[in-house]
């Protein structure tokens, strides 16, 4: 990959000064809301600058023996994660709700790569992220091979832009439960198999807009009342509590666990999350073209935190240094700084154990799993 060998260094986490400080409050203060906004707005106008160092697509390494899981593996971003890292060489498992689709496009890729390179080793197994019970039947499924997992690309996830807000049978507000509580579910369960592919990675499709997102681990829901609940809140709380999750998880993993878990931005993309939003977005989306990624453009950075050696002497160097936030790779390919509030490590903690209570696992669930036990669940307490 055409990326300079020295990109990772201690200067590119950004400066902790005012960020470590854990803190209680019931939302963003004014200036971090005004900041994680400027943010969002920079990155509209300026991420195809900002990444046009980068080539489209992305080089790969060759894959043969690496074995990976993308969810949202149809559509979008995950479609194309999944059929490049399979025309590289690499063992895809598209998890996804609509496999007929996922055999189609199959299909469609075998058909149009025939004769130019090896078979393509991809397979479909179902998974539906609005049901917990499904995700561990896919955990248990894929868990009962014993075959090595090199990279869980958790790509899924929704926005529904305008809408009204929406529970899961589980009980947990939509965004929340697909965007952060399903993958951290998947994620754990899915430890053992990553054991046994050791060096491996957890690779969480980001957002910017957690940048603008707060979470009340009392609250995840948002149906106390202290705060409306908009669609926006719901997908941009739903990002921010993804990494803080991620976060604790990072570092709660021994190092000699060889699991390292990283959150990347793809950058502002037309994907099918654009079907959710009001039509005078949708059309403003087709009339600015050129500050927006493509879902090929969207995909490198997801491809290269699967697949660049660099990276898990990041994740060290961030371990090591007991860093607050694990790795976030923005849509250029580079370190980037998480929000403030992603720092906010108390807040984090809570986080974490709140989520293993909505996903029914126990608070040392991660303790067993590297040890081999099995983990007991108690979906809905």
């Amino acid at each position: 990959m055409a990326i300079s060998s020295g990109l990772f260094s201690t200067s590119a986490a950004g400066d902790a000064d005012g960020v470590r400080e854990s803190r209680k409050k019931e939302e963003l203060d004014w200036p971090e809301w005004g900041r994680g906004w400027l943010h969002v707005v920079g990155e509209f106008f300026f991420q195809r600058i900002s990444a046009s160092h980068l080539e489209n697509p992305l080089t790969l390494p060759h894959l043969n023996g690496f074995t990976c899981i993308v969810t949202g593996s149809t559509s979008g971003i995950g479609l194309e994660i999944a059929r490049q890292l399979a025309e590289a060489g690499a063992h895809v498992v598209m998890a996804v709700r609509r496999m007929n689709s996922a055999y189609e496009l199959i299909q469609k890729w075998k058909s149009e790569k025939q004769g130019l390179c090896l078979p393509l080793n991809v397979e479909v197994m179902e998974l539906d992220l609005l049901s917990l019970d499904s995700v561990m039947q896919f955990a248990k499924a894929w868990n009962a091979r014993q075959e090595a997992l090199h990279a869980l690309i958790n790509n899924a996830g929704i926005f529904t832009l305008g809408e009204s807000q929406r529970f899961s049978k589980d009980g947990y507000e939509e965004h929340m439960q697909v965007n952060h509580l399903a993958p951290a579910l998947l994620s754990m369960l899915l430890i053992p198999s990553l054991l046994l592919g050791s060096p491996s990675r957890i690779i969480n499709l980001n957002s910017i807009m957690h940048s603008v997102g707060f979470v009340n681990p009392e609250d995840m829901n948002i149906t106390s009342g202290k705060r409306k609940y908009t669609s926006l809140a719901g997908y941009s709380n739903s990002k921010l509590a993804q990494i803080k999750f991620s976060s604790i998880l990072q570092k709660r993993i021994p190092a000699e666990a060889g699991i390292n878990v990283i959150c990347v931005s793809p950058g502002i993309v037309h994907t099918n999350v654009a079907r959710d939003l009001p039509k005078v977005l949708v059309a403003g989306y087709h009339l600015i073209p050129y500050f927006i990624f493509d879902a090929q453009e969207g995909s490198r950075s997801a491809l290269f935190a699967a697949t660049d050696p660099q990276v898990p002497d990041y994740c060290a160097m961030l371990k090591a240094d007991e860093w607050p936030v694990c790795a976030y790779i923005s849509h250029d390919c580079r370190p980037a700084n998480a929000s403030e509030e992603a720092h906010n490590l108390e807040t984090s903690q809570a986080v974490w154990e709140k989520s293993l209570k909505m996903i029914g696992l126990p608070a040392d669930a991660l303790e067993n799993l590297i040890e081999g036990k099995n983990v007991e669940q108690h979906f809905g307490n």
